[in-house]
């Protein structure tokens, strides 16, 4: 009765409900435009995660740990006089930019020299003007070779690898002057590869966020305008009107603007997944136009006027759509049980939008509709489609008489995705999502092949005592677990309060390379004596000890090498530095609680591995929440248990081939792959609601179920189908995005999607038929 009353409410407030609808618009419009561009990394883990807290108090003690942008040149011609002058050129231009704290390269180091006159250290640039003859040149790289300090980060050790390290300041890094500044020194670092007739290598947090930034934004565009041409084609092909497809668009429309309104009114951001919401809008909510649209005609065929049609449309479909768009958004709003704010947003809005673009829907087509011209007959000829009716034929027949094999077909197809299932692994790398000719990838690959990656790898030490960090034990303990570390060859030279220390010592000892070691306590005293507490140093190392000197940390770059693999590093590392720091190896027991260190291995490329595993850990639970609400949707739907679990398996043998899919392909587990299980089954759900309520209303007729589950199939499987194939194509378009992941996505649910409209127009309706004979032959 309630669908009865809101169609006849709608046809009767026409006006008012337009201008509302309009105005609403004109808000959301105007929220939309102040959306903004995310500048931050992605936020995986919850903020309540221990690891988060932990690292968030690392960032605050030291500040941002990527922030460091890099740029890598080989070049055998670095000392010539002529290359060494430009190379120092643009440091000095990059220095300049504003927004750029610093610049580290072979022509803008520093050299300690001991002091006897005032018992302290100076601080010396190797270079303190622009060399004038190549003498001059040879004599700074002699120096520089002499500075272990320095091996491995601003040269390689083929000696033909140099590096540029830019440090930005921290107000910059999370807001949109980094995409200035990044641009900026793109134009210097360009014009200098041209000059030179190199190529210059760009990496670092700083720049992949940047240029992740830039390819979201891009890809926002590209989405959107691919999901409204594929969406517009079908429209056109199906009903054969202009003012249809522009009436469906407008509609969706209206939905896009919402749903992007949503994310400025919650004070979200564009992320690399809610990025994705406007196309999503689009390609779902076209459906709910398809469906009413073919109600529409079907009651124009059967004689009514056109408000009749419309307001019998508005009814019959109204419900219908509504269960089948409350499914969908729930394979979008599970993700908001995760708590992880990447996910959270993404679902919370796509599931508002998804709900936002059904009320418009069901107000605005009748409305619409209601001041348009009767479509002619050819216009509704795609109801009469001849191949459409043989293949609907078809599927009835084996419905009807074919049970056993179409029972036999899908065990087969449920074993064998069961299968690939047990291949699926959880892999993730912070670029995987590009294509590997990317200039964003192989400029990676190459710091990684000539200095072992960028990504920061950070060890957090909290000495639990003001002034403690710079006690020899704690010094030796250092020294232990760097050198432990350096076992593992992911990683690169680390930077930390000890090789200050060496880097002090040598310059003590005359500048002698062979003294760039940590000193006994005898010796450490008398350094202590021209770096008390290492005043003097400290503005150059205070991102490595805080103010009390309580707590330090050591920082390790490593490669883009996994989850899995980093993930086992982290498992294996974390411990040893638990042992190294609180064990005591002379009595074979752990150091009493007072005397105890805390250590955590942390850093962005740490958060990022958990954050990844924490994904796979919960993807079980969304989708085990996505089955169970939908399934309590049956239930209210049918009041019958048992015909509600039946009803629910048509949508879930879909998941268990796609998983099989992706493990046979080799797809890993990973943020974007992450969300096909709950989108598809939302998705797919919506076929199980469409021919579920349809099949319920024929049997309220008073049609016994052969009767009923034959014409479902019939007039509900034309917009099935139609339905499916919109999806299918419009998560087809996903295949254009830049990220890898992306495209997965859009492939695997596709096929999903199919998979889901062929199981429910065939599985679901063969459970229906054996489920009315078994009841039938208890009854007798």
């Amino acid at each position: 009765m309630i669908w009865f009353r809101l169609s006849r409410f709608i046809l009767n407030n026409r006006i008012a409900l337009l201008l509302a609808i309009l105005g609403l618009t004109a808000f959301m419009g105007w929220q939309a435009s102040q959306v903004q561009l995310s500048q931050e990394l992605a936020r995986i883990l919850p903020q309540t995660d221990p690891d988060y807290v932990d690292y968030e108090g690392f960032k605050a003690r030291y500040g941002e740990d990527g922030n460091v942008m890099v740029i890598g040149v080989e070049t055998p011609r670095m000392y010539s006089i002529a290359f060494f002058n430009d190379w120092y050129d643009l440091n000095q231009r990059i220095r300049r930019i504003e927004g750029v704290k610093d610049v580290v390269s072979n022509a803008n180091l520093f050299n300690i020299i001991r002091d006897d006159s005032l018992q302290r250290f100076r601080f010396v640039p190797l270079v303190p003007r622009k060399p004038t003859t190549q003498t001059e040149v040879d004599s700074i790289a002699a120096r520089i070779a002499r500075l272990p300090f320095y091996a491995g980060f601003v040269s390689d050790s083929s000696g033909r690898a140099h590096l540029m390290g830019i440090t930005f300041d921290q107000r910059a890094l999370n807001s949109t002057d980094r995409i200035r500044i990044v641009r900026q020194i793109q134009e210097e670092i360009s014009a200098f590869g041209k000059a030179h007739d190199l190529r210059a290598h760009l990496s670092g947090m700083p720049y992949i966020r940047t240029e992740i930034s830039a390819k979201i934004a891009d890809e926002l565009v590209r989405l959107l305008m691919l999901a409204i041409i594929v969406t517009s084609v079908i429209m056109l092909v199906l009903f054969r009107s202009p003012t249809v497809l522009l009436s469906a668009l407008f509609v969706v429309g209206v939905g896009v603007v919402a749903s992007v309104g949503y994310i400025t009114l919650f004070d979200y951001k564009i992320t690399l997944l809610s990025g994705l919401i406007p196309p999503l809008i689009i390609v779902i909510g076209i459906p709910n136009a398809i469906f009413l649209l073919n109600r529409y005609h079907e009651e124009l065929g059967r004689g009514h006027d056109q408000r009749e049609a419309l307001r019998i449309a508005t009814e019959k479909v109204g419900e219908t759509t509504f269960f089948a768009n409350v499914t969908t958004s729930i394979g979008f709003f599970v993700f908001y049980f995760t708590n992880s704010p990447l996910l959270l947003e993404f679902g919370l809005v796509a599931s508002l939008g998804i709900m936002t673009t059904y009320a418009v829907s069901l107000v605005l087509i009748p409305i619409l509709f209601s001041y348009l011209p009767v479509p002619s007959a050819k216009q509704r000829g795609h109801l009469e489609s001849r191949w459409l009716t043989r293949f609907l034929t078809w599927v009835n027949n084996a419905v009807q008489h074919r049970r056993a094999a179409i029972y036999a077909t899908i065990a087969v197809f449920a074993a064998v995705g069961a299968v690939g299932m047990t291949r699926l692994t959880p892999l993730g790398y912070v670029v995987d999502d590009l294509p590997p000719n990317d200039p964003l990838y192989t400029d990676l690959k190459f710091f990684e092949a000539k200095f072992k990656g960028v990504l920061p790898f950070e060890v957090n030490i909290d000495t639990k005592r003001p002034g403690r960090a710079l006690d020899p034990t704690t010094l030796t303990k250092i020294k232990v677990l760097q050198r432990e570390f350096a076992k593992n060859p992911e990683l690169a030279r680390p930077i930390s309060l000890v090789e200050a220390v060496k880097f002090f010592y040598q310059a003590y000892r005359g500048g002698d390379p062979k003294y760039y070691i940590l000193p006994p306590t005898l010796e450490l005293a008398k350094l202590s004596k021209y770096a008390p507490q290492l005043k003097g140093a400290e503005n150059r190392f205070k991102s490595y000890l805080d103010s009390n000197r309580q707590n330090t940390r050591v920082s390790f770059q490593v490669a883009d090498i996994g989850t899995v693999r980093l993930g086992a590093l982290i498992k294996k590392l974390q411990p040893k530095a638990d042992s190294i720091f609180n064990y005591d190896a002379e009595t074979g027991q752990l150091m009493p609680p007072a005397d105890r260190y805390e250590t955590r291995v942390t850093g962005n490329s740490v958060v990022f591995t958990l954050g990844n595993a924490y994904l796979v850990e919960n993807l079980v639970a969304s989708t085990g929440l996505a089955i169970l609400l939908v399934s309590v949707i049956l239930v209210i739907l049918l009041r019958d248990v048992r015909l509600s679990l039946i009803a629910i398996l048509p949508s879930i043998v879909p998941l268990i081939v796609t998983a099989g899919i992706m493990g046979y392909a080799g797809i890993h587990l990973k943020p974007s792959t992450i969300l096909i299980f709950s989108i598809a089954f939302g998705l797919s759900s919506d076929g199980t609601i469409y021919f579920i309520t349809k099949y319920r209303d024929e049997l309220r007729q008073g049609r016994n179920p052969t009767e009923a589950v034959a014409n479902t199939i019939r007039y509900t499987g034309v917009s099935m189908f139609y339905t499916a194939m919109i999806l299918f194509a419009g998560f087809g378009i996903f295949i254009a995005s830049a990220f890898a992941g992306t495209a997965s996505l859009g492939v695997l649910v596709s096929i999903t999607l199919l998979m889901g409209m062929a199981s429910n127009l065939i599985l679901l309706p063969a459970f229906l038929l054996t489920v009315d004979k078994r009841r039938g032959q208890k009854g007798k």
